[in-house]
């Protein structure tokens, strides 16, 4: 089965994107390469079940296991070493990321506390938006009354636009509840 984002980008999109920008095949039409979700948890330096948890929550919300990330250098200030787990990614492509899309577009976004858009700004030079959840239970994935801390997220949407006047075209097609300029 086909997942809905993918055929409405199939369908609706692709010419939609053909048109505004002039072009001439639908293989020149930006996509979604990736998703990559990231939790850091700062706190695992003391207690690694923090981060173990941690994971299991990212692999609720994303249907697909986590791996472990560790600090890349000893910073003295954040009491960290080289070496020792600071958080966890998942990097989502094809299926599983057009799925944990429409949820997080339809069911997760919404659900967030006076909500108004997020925040069109936060585009890179290649065309790639990332955004930041300060808290996990927004996910219908998650049981509130089970969590032990709250914890944020970042989320990154890579695409293949050449700017990011396509990229912000391309996600707003999709769904993505920008604010108003």
């Amino acid at each position: 089965m086909i997942p809905n984002l993918l055929e409405k980008y199939r369908k609706e999109i692709v010419p939609q994107m053909q048109e505004k920008f002039g072009y001439k095949s639908p293989m020149q039409v930006p996509a979604i390469k990736k998703v990559v979700v990231n939790m850091g948890v700062g706190e695992a330096i003391a207690d690694v079940k923090i981060l173990d948890k941690a994971q299991e929550e990212l692999a609720m919300i994303t249907g697909q296991k986590p791996i472990r990330r560790s600090a890349k250098a000893a910073i003295a200030n954040f009491k960290t070493r080289e070496g020792v787990p600071v958080g966890c990614k998942v990097t989502l492509r094809n299926r599983m990321m057009y799925e944990f899309l429409d949820r997080l577009i339809n069911a997760t976004l919404p659900r967030i506390r006076d909500f108004r858009g997020i925040p069109a700004n936060s585009f890179d030079r290649q065309g790639n938006y990332s955004m930041g959840l300060k808290d996990q239970s927004v996910f219908p994935e998650i049981d509130i009354d089970r969590l032990p801390r709250v914890q944020g997220m970042d989320i990154t949407i890579v695409t293949s636009a050449r700017d990011s006047k396509e990229a912000y075209e391309l996600l707003k097609l999709f769904g993505m509840p920008f604010q108003a300029k």
